[in-house]
C-alpha cells in the first residue's frame, strides 16, 4: 500500500453535553486517520454523532459541550487542547472549512453574494479591495455561476436552491482551506442538483488540491464520491475502510443493515427493508456493542464487553465480535451480493 501522509488525527475522542442536568456523551472513544488528499465520508444513521465529530474538529461545539478526553491532532497541535476563541481562529476557515446542509442558515440574506465571498477572501487570503473582488468573481465562476460580474452583486433571495449552495461552497473554498467538510451538502436539493453539486465538489477537490470529509446518510453519494467511509454508530466508528471494501465485503451487522436499506436493492412489491430497534440512548452507559439489542446475529459477549478493532486487511477495520477466530460464522444477507451490479459503475467513475 503506497504510503500516504496523515493530515488529522483523532485518537479515543470524548464528547460530552450538559442537557436537562443530565450529562449525554455524544462521541465514545472515537479513532480516526484522515489522509491528504482523500475524500472520506462518515456515514449512519441520525443522532450517531456525525456532526458532531467533525464540529470537534473546528471548535464548533455547542456552549453545553466539550472534549472530556482523547486528541486532534492536526499541524503538530492538540486542538483538543483548545478553549480559547483566538487559538480556533487560526483554524476555522483558513485551515479547516465546513458547508452546511442548509444555505440559507448560513448566508446573510441582507448582504450581496459578492461581498459575502469577498469576506473569507479578505479574511483567509490577505488580499484587499480590487484583488480580492477578483478573486471572488474568479471563484464564484469556478462553482458554476453564470455571469458572476453580474451575480455578485445580487442577493441570495435572487438565487435557487442550487445556486444558493454553489455560493455557499464559493465561501469555503475562498478560505483556501486544506480540509473541507460537507455536511449533508445535497439534502435539501433534488436528485438533478444533488449530482451537479458533487460533481462539482469532485472537480474543486482536484483544482484546489482539498481534503474532503462528507458526513451523510446517503450511501448513494457515498458510491460516488468517497475514497474510504467511515460508518458510525452510537458515537464510535465500527468500520472503516475503502469506498469497495465497505460495499463489497461489509463485516460488521450495522454496517450490513445500513446497506440492506439502499433503495436500489429494494424489489417491486416487497417492502424496503428497514432496521428494526431505536438507537441507543447516549444518556446511558453502553455496555459491549452498541449495536447488540438491534442486531438479531448478536453474540453474548456483545452484551458485555466491547469490541476492540479486528483487522480485514490494512485498509479495513471493523469493530465487531464476529471477527474474533472463536466467534461462529455468520454470512452476511444475500441481498447485498446485488450490490455490485447496482452500484458498480458508480464506485468505477469515482
Amino acid at each position: 500500500m503506497t504510503k500516504r501522509n496523515i493530515i488529522l488525527s483523532v485518537d479515543n475522542l470524548v464528547i460530552k453535553f450538559q442537557l436537562r442536568g443530565k450529562v449525554l456523551t455524544a462521541i465514545r472513544g472515537a479513532s480516526l486517520d484522515l489522509y491528504e488528499g482523500e475524500s472520506l465520508a462518515i456515514v449512519g444513521e441520525s443522532g450517531s454523532g456525525k456532526s458532531v465529530f467533525t464540529k470537534s474538529f473546528m471548535g464548533l461545539l455547542d456552549k453545553n459541550g466539550w472534549i472530556d478526553s482523547g486528541s486532534i491532532i492536526y499541524g503538530g497541535n492538540d486542538l483538543a487542547k483548545y478553549n480559547r476563541e483566538r487559538d480556533w481562529l487560526n483554524i476555522r476557515g483558513k485551515e479547516i472549512a465546513m458547508i452546511f446542509q442548509e444555505p440559507m442558515t448560513s448566508l446573510n440574506p441582507l448582504k450581496s453574494i459578492g461581498k459575502q465571498v469577498k469576506e473569507s477572501i479578505q479574511l483567509h487570503q490577505n488580499l484587499k479591495g480590487k484583488a480580492a473582488k477578483e478573486e471572488a468573481i474568479k471563484i464564484l465562476r469556478d462553482v458554476g455561476i453564470d455571469n458572476p460580474e453580474k451575480r455578485y452583486n445580487q442577493y441570495p433571495h435572487e438565487f435557487s436552491g442550487g445556486m444558493r449552495q454553489r455560493v455557499v461552497i464559493a465561501i469555503a473554498v475562498g478560505c483556501k482551506p486544506n480540509i473541507l467538510i460537507c455536511d449533508e451538502p445535497t439534502t435539501a436539493l433534488d436528485v438533478t442538483i444533488q449530482a451537479q453539486i458533487l460533481d462539482l465538489l469532485k472537480t474543486l477537490k482536484k483544482k484546489y488540491s482539498l481534503t474532503t470529509i462528507y458526513i451523510t446518510h446517503d450511501l448513494g453519494v457515498v458510491a460516488n464520491v468517497a475514497d474510504r467511509v467511515a460508518v458510525m454508530y452510537g458515537g464510535d466508528i465500527i468500520e472503516i475502510g475503502k469506498s469497495e471494501e465497505i460495499f463489497y465485503n461489509p463485516k460488521h451487522p450495522y454496517t450490513w443493515a445500513l446497506l440492506s436499506s439502499l433503495p436500489q436493492l429494494g424489489k417491486k412489491g416487497e417492502a424496503l427493508y428497514s432496521i428494526k430497534g431505536t438507537p441507543p440512548n447516549l444518556f446511558h452507559d453502553i455496555k459491549g456493542d452498541p449495536f447488540a439489542p438491534r442486531n438479531p446475529k448478536a453474540l453474548k459477549i456483545d452484551f458485555i464487553k466491547k469490541p476492540p478493532y479486528f483487522h480485514v486487511s490494512p485498509t479495513h477495520k471493523v469493530k465487531s465480535w464476529l471477527l474474533d477466530p472463536r466467534a461462529p460464522k455468520v454470512k452476511p444477507p444475500k441481498s447485498l451480493k446485488l450490490l455490485r451490479y447496482k452500484i458498480g459503475d458508480d464506485l468505477d467513475e469515482k
